[in-house]
């Protein structure tokens, strides 16, 4: 893990309360991320917000030399990140957490499904499949249209359904509905989301095997702090999210 500065080279607005935040950084360090790594942000370079906010990584562009996070204005963190200028430095930590292990898995179709912030991490995912020849069929769930974002990009990947709270667009209901009504032959999925939806999609693909990401709250980010624990299913210990995590393989952890 590395403590370095970053140039901001993009900040825009993408959906409600929704940031796309492109930042500058060289071509060696960006070729190491792996799809759900993600990387920890200090708000400002005074003491006035102590804690880092864990990003996840959406997006990596290795000829343009820029990695794209997106986050959603929860707080005033999120508040002050969102005003930030083209040109700013960011201080970040690079690369933090485990990813996706898909250069180990042998996968023909793989199913994502992601819920609101849980989305931008499975668009990075679903292009590093799609470039080993893996078709990807997405799912994505907001609470109403003006919350949606990257359908266009994960259409342009394979086949992507989308679902609203309130059914203002696409299927209404939630994300694990459209596993039900549609036909999807798929062997691997993977998710990332508010917890309760995977626990939902544990539930429903308990036959299939897969790899889930969870959204916590991190204290320090490197394991430090145990703010960010979760148990593990046989009872015998417990895992940290930021270091062990965020991603697990879906039968590891209980949520």
């Amino acid at each position: 893990m590395e403590q370095l500065e970053v140039s901001v080279e993009q900040v825009e607005r993408i959906a409600k309360q929704t940031i796309k935040l492109n930042l500058k950084l060289d071509l060696e360090r960006l070729s190491k991320f792996k799809p759900g790594q993600f990387i920890h942000i200090k708000v400002t370079h005074g003491t006035e917000y102590m804690l880092r906010r864990p990003i996840s990584i959406a997006n990596i562009d290795l000829d343009r030399q820029v990695l794209t996070v997106i986050f959603k204005i929860f707080g005033e963190g999120t508040r002050i990140m969102a005003q930030l200028q083209v040109g700013q430095l960011l201080d970040i930590l690079i690369p933090c957490g485990n990813g996706y292990p898909i250069e180990d898995l042998k996968i023909k179709h793989a199913l994502l499904i992601g819920g609101g912030v849980g989305v931008p991490p499975l668009y990075y995912l679903a292009r590093k499949l799609v470039e080993k020849g893996i078709k990807v069929t997405t799912i994505i769930g907001f609470q109403t249209k003006d919350d949606i974002f990257y359908q266009a990009e994960f259409k342009a990947l394979g086949s992507c359904f989308v679902t609203t709270d309130d059914g203002s667009y696409g299927h209404r209901g939630f994300v694990t509905d459209v596993i039900e009504q549609e036909t999807i032959d798929f062997d691997y999925y993977f998710s990332c989301g508010p917890t309760a939806m995977l626990k939902t999609v544990q539930n429903k693909l308990d036959h299939f095997p897969g790899y889930i990401s969870l959204e916590e709250r991190m204290g320090c980010g490197i394991g430090a702090c145990y703010a960010c624990i979760v148990p593990s299913t046989d009872g015998k210990e417990y895992k940290k999210i930021c270091v062990d995590g965020p991603v697990f393989g879906a039968s590891e952890v209980m949520i």
